[in-house]
């Protein structure tokens, strides 16, 4: 016999309702933010691939910083998990963003609390994580620790596939293993109203006559996400490519990786506006 004590129904305007309101976090970028509906949206998990050096780390840092923007200067006030599986988090680079994005509030005026860098970085939580059995490990433990800090926001896993392309060889059990930890980054969006975001690696792929770029892990793992962002180069500028989502189109943005972080594009530059 099923219990309904924990079903219950919504309606689809409801669905709408609560998506039009849903909390976004802010990239820097504002061309990257207006394709994605405001920024990377809470309640749902954002997968952004790419080749080696286009800035997906960048970007989860630039967003580990940027959800720490106060409430009352349009941000979320929250706290981040980093989750480095590939030894890439500088906590320099940290601090180098954190100093311009104070920069860019205090600029604004419209926060005149003295916000140090120093604070930026001790709300965010560092996980280093050396295998795949880590890995699940502390997928499993993250719902315990974000009960106990209610104020993460987000959870940014750098890169979310990388020890199950080095280490797993039986790829029917990977596919279950990931299967089961996408399920969990879900829930977890849902249930702390956070978001997820996944940075993923690139692999060539022959399709049609060619060989071709997609993203690590395949079809399979292609479900695992709510949205997914490929970042590219077209030439000497960067972009990044809405590829799957059920509420935004697709569609291209240009953005830059400068020393201040994650910025409109060099070729549309105008000074980032926070809300």
């Amino acid at each position: 016999m099923v219990s309904h004590s924990n079903v219950c129904a919504q309606t689809a305007w409801e669905m709408l309702s609560e998506e039009e309101y849903s909390t976004r976090i802010t990239t820097s970028c504002e061309d990257l933010d207006n394709i994605l509906g405001g920024g990377i949206s809470c309640k749902e998990v954002t997968e952004i691939g790419g080749v080696p050096g286009i800035g997906k780390t960048q970007l989860g840092i630039q967003l580990a910083v940027n959800v720490q923007i106060p409430v009352d200067c349009g941000g979320l006030g929250g706290k981040a998990i980093y989750v480095d599986t590939e030894g890439s988090f500088m906590v320099e680079r940290v601090f180098q963003i954190a100093e311009a994005c104070i920069e860019d509030l205090l600029e604004g005026h419209a926060c005149k609390d003295q916000m140090q860098p120093k604070t930026f970085l001790s709300n965010i939580f560092y996980f280093r994580i050396c295998s795949y059995t880590e890995q699940i490990a502390l997928i499993n433990y993250l719902e315990k620790f974000i009960a106990e800090n209610r104020d993460v926001k987000i959870v940014i896993i750098d890169s979310v596939t990388f020890h199950f392309r080095q280490d797993f060889d039986d790829l029917a059990l990977r596919t279950r293993v990931l299967s089961g930890i996408a399920l969990k980054l879900m829930k977890l969006a849902k249930m702390f109203s956070l978001a997820v975001v996944q940075l993923n690696q690139v692999t060539t792929k022959f399709t049609e006559g060619s060989f071709q770029l997609t993203l690590a892990l395949g079809d399979s793992w292609s479900h695992a996400c709510t949205n997914r962002v490929i970042l590219y180069w077209n030439g000497s500028e960067r972009f990044a490519y809405i590829d799957k989502s059920p509420s935004l189109r697709s569609a291209s943005a240009p953005y830059s990786v400068t020393s201040r972080g994650i910025r409109d594009s060099a070729s549309n530059c105008k000074r980032i506006r926070m809300m």
